[in-house]
């Protein structure tokens, strides 16, 4: 098993699984209504010139992130094979 890093350091087409997630804050409940929830799996697909927002596949469609809310959500990289 990986360590748990944040989301927002997840290399650019890495796929990991979501671990911990703030349980507090209406954009965290949003998030969590949008289907991200820990076992989840997800790819990080690419991120703005300065790195701030950053777009994610999750459940089968894109969902864009900023920076400082990828720093508060857990996973674990997926190693690739």
């Amino acid at each position: 098993m990986a360590e748990p890093i944040a989301l927002s350091v997840l290399p650019i087409g890495s796929s990991a699984k979501l671990v911990e997630f703030p349980h507090s804050g209406s954009a965290f409940l949003r998030l969590r209504e949008m289907g991200l929830l820990p076992g989840t799996s997800l790819k990080l697909l690419r991120t703005a010139p300065m790195g701030d927002p950053l777009e994610i596949k999750v459940r089968g469609y894109n969902l864009t992130l900023r920076k400082s809310e990828a720093d508060h959500i857990m996973v674990e990289p997926i190693p690739t094979s």
